[in-house]
């Protein structure tokens, strides 16, 4: 709805939003919304991808060995920590004897989901992955990666007779079906846990921040005193949602570098 859109979209829609409605009517595309013809989530998903480059452009510029600085420090706690939750970390453990060569790839589409987890504890911005294109796209270049490194090191032939699962000729043809369908649901199973995740815990503290306005603004016409006392919750209950948001921000991470690490493990793998 648009009353919802932040005003950076409809920023966004105004300078640009023709030229998008004539190259969407170009390609026959109707828009569901012509006044704005560019979704929000794109918008924000456009921002996070400027956001990160610009950060490690920055971060380029300024590494050193002697005096790292605290961006450099987060950078490295993201990408190796104590707690073995790094994204190398995550690929040694489970994407077997060639992970490093995984982590420019595995890596990006972290960062993208964590950077677009995170977006909506700021004013005016949005989760992108709160809408279900996002998880889904993120989900299908994985998909894609994971199914391409299994091809690359084996080929194409011997790929394939994995999905066979090392059975004899007669009963692979009933393993076969099952294989495929198990490899699929990797891609629903991606994003719809991504995807609901987020966006339970955006609904969450939105319908919680109305109701508590709503009770201050009944107490508030009962009594001010009331009214005063209610609204002590509207302003503290906020930062446990924000405390939430971040912990399901940095799990649904993690796990979305997980899976693809041990999918990734188990395309290369040598029994294969």
């Amino acid at each position: 709805m648009e009353e919802n859109l932040s005003p950076i979209t409809h920023l966004v829609n105004h300078y640009l939003g023709p030229l998008a409605l004539a190259i969407l009517h170009a390609l026959h595309i109707q828009p569901e919304n012509p006044d704005l013809p560019i979704p929000e989530h794109v918008i924000m998903g456009c921002l996070v991808l400027v956001l990160v480059t610009i950060l490690a452009l920055i971060l380029k510029s300024r590494l050193s060995v002697e005096k790292p600085g605290a961006m450099q420090q987060i950078a490295e706690l993201l990408i190796t920590n104590p707690m073995r939750l790094g994204i190398q970390d995550i690929l040694d453990e489970s994407a077997g004897s060639n992970a490093r060569s995984y982590i420019y790839a595995v890596g990006t589409v972290s960062l993208f989901i964590l950077f677009s987890n995170l977006f909506s504890l700021f004013p005016w911005f949005s989760a992108p992955t709160g809408n279900v294109t996002v998880p889904l796209a993120c989900a299908t270049v994985t998909f894609l990666y994971f199914n391409w490194q299994g091809i690359r090191h084996h080929g194409a032939l011997n790929y394939a007779k994995h999905f066979a699962a090392g059975t004899q000729w007669w009963i692979a043809w009933l393993i076969l079906p099952v294989e495929v369908i198990s490899t699929l649901a990797r891609l629903l199973s991606l994003t719809v846990r991504l995807y609901a995740n987020i966006f339970a815990s955006d609904m969450i503290y939105v319908l919680f921040l109305g109701l508590l306005a709503q009770a201050t603004t009944i107490a508030w016409e009962k009594s001010p005193v009331a009214g005063i006392l209610v609204g002590v919750f509207p302003a503290l209950i906020p930062l446990l949602f924000i405390a939430l948001h971040l912990l399901v921000a940095f799990v649904q991470t993690i796990l979305f570098t997980v899976l693809p690490a041990s999918y990734l493990g188990m395309a290369t793998a040598e029994e294969h």
